[in-house]
């Protein structure tokens, strides 16, 4: 979450005012806003990236790729919040008319940074289980060519597949395979620390 704003005290309408016409983009929770801090070279490619192969692989597909400017509101908590990239397949639904709010999303994207993994891997995650539409998580690093792929059970576990190079994400609930290896195409990364990426396809049940 980014820095707190100097407004606080608002409630979810006068939020939504505020946000409409203001220049930067900031999150909501609990009457109180969160300003969204800019973002690395890294995380600015993957996020571009990311939004290339999912328009790419759901051209044909009854799908909406959006990206961090698109809205999702937590309807079980009236937190309002920016993931870098959205998925939904189906007829998407908006809180109001203005048609800038999504309730339904279906996939989740965060790029992680150090400042905001801890908030992505945490309450964030939290926020998207609560969201019944949400089948799928996705973590993005920017330090080494890995993805964490939260995927939910039939029976509300998520299952965590950790993708290194040469693997692909599959995205059963929009029926599409994206590469990550052209998810990371072109993206400097940090060195990593101890040791080099994943690369094998690991997989272990979470609740």
């Amino acid at each position: 979450m980014g820095q707190p704003a100097t407004r606080t005290g608002l409630s979810p309408e006068e939020y939504l005012a505020f946000e409409r016409a203001s220049e930067q983009k900031h999150e909501y929770a609990n009457g109180e806003i969160f300003a969204m801090s800019g973002c690395s070279r890294a995380h600015s490619l993957l996020a571009a990236n990311l939004q290339r192969e999912l328009g790419n692989v759901m051209l044909d597909r009854p799908c909406e790729v959006h990206t961090s400017d698109m809205r999702v509101k937590i309807t079980s908590t009236g937190r309002y919040v920016y993931p870098d990239a959205s998925v939904v397949c189906g007829e998407p639904a908006f809180e109001d008319a203005e048609v800038d709010t999504l309730i339904n999303p279906n996939v989740i994207f965060e790029v992680l940074s150090d400042t905001s993994e801890g908030y992505d891997r945490g309450d964030k995650f939290a926020l998207y289980r609560s969201v019944l539409s949400v089948t799928d998580y996705v973590l993005v690093s920017q330090k080494e060519v890995r993805i964490e792929h939260f995927q939910r059970q039939p029976d509300g576990r998520w299952l965590l597949s950790i993708l290194g190079p040469g693997a692909q994400l599959a995205l059963e609930s929009s029926g599409v395979v994206i590469d990550v290896d052209r998810v990371y195409l072109k993206v400097p990364l940090a060195p990593p620390e101890g040791g080099g990426a994943a690369t094998a396809l690991q997989a272990r049940a979470v609740r």
